[in-house]
């Protein structure tokens, strides 16, 4: 069976369990030994990092390597298009979500505490996300109409947006396109079960009283 490091609330962690459900696979979740970042950890998996998947001997730390890895050993169902060209597309689309979206709604997370919130980071920042969702509103179109590889973050990173708007507070302009987009990848059953899972976990972290 495959084995799973996680923590509770981590998005990437999410992400990864959209793709075993949807899958269809059996695995183990384990939280990292000693903690997350801790020696202890670092002795199995050397960066730190998390989700890390152990398959036999096998051992590959990071969200989209993993998620490739168990498309190539268990292609069904498809997750990636078969023509290249389309592949490559939804590895774009994938990509955007890791290294462009996510990122600055990560930035925010160091004005959860009242008493050092920063109103002037909240405007940055949301003019910042807002540019990310026009740009990902033309990136996701045509986007495969079955549950891909590139759609398992985002839903994920727009349940972490919907509980921050308020509390921070923040002003986002979803285009319409964007809403209509993730109601359509939210009714995938992998997508759905992961949310009901995970939104209440992230949800009790966000009101946990912070210094």
């Amino acid at each position: 069976m495959l084995t799973i490091y996680s923590v509770p609330i981590s998005l990437y962690c999410a992400k990864l369990r959209i793709v075993l459900r949807h899958k269809k696979l059996e695995w183990n979740e384990q939280p990292p030994p000693g903690g997350y970042g801790s020696d202890e950890y670092k002795t199995i998996v050397a960066s730190g990092n998390l989700p890390a998947l152990v398959d036999g001997s096998l051992l590959i730390a990071d969200s989209e390597a993993i998620a490739e890895y168990l498309e190539e050993k268990y292609p069904v169902p498809a997750m990636l298009p078969v023509e290249s060209g389309h592949r490559a597309k939804v590895r774009e689309l994938s990509r955007f979500h890791d290294t462009r979206l996510e990122p600055e709604i990560r930035k925010l997370f160091g004005n959860l505490s009242p008493e050092k919130r920063d109103p002037q980071l909240n405007l940055t920042q949301a003019i910042e996300i807002n540019t990310r969702l026009l740009q990902l509103s033309e990136i996701s179109k045509n986007s495969p109409s079955e549950l891909s590889l590139a759609h398992c973050g985002y839903p994920i990173t727009f349940a972490w947006l919907d509980l921050l708007i308020p509390l921070l507070p923040l002003k986002i302009k979803w285009p319409k396109t964007i809403l209509n987009w993730r109601k359509e990848i939210e009714a995938f059953p992998a997508v759905a079960k992961e949310l009901s899972d995970y939104c209440p976990k992230i949800e009790a972290w966000l009101i946990t009283p912070r210094h």
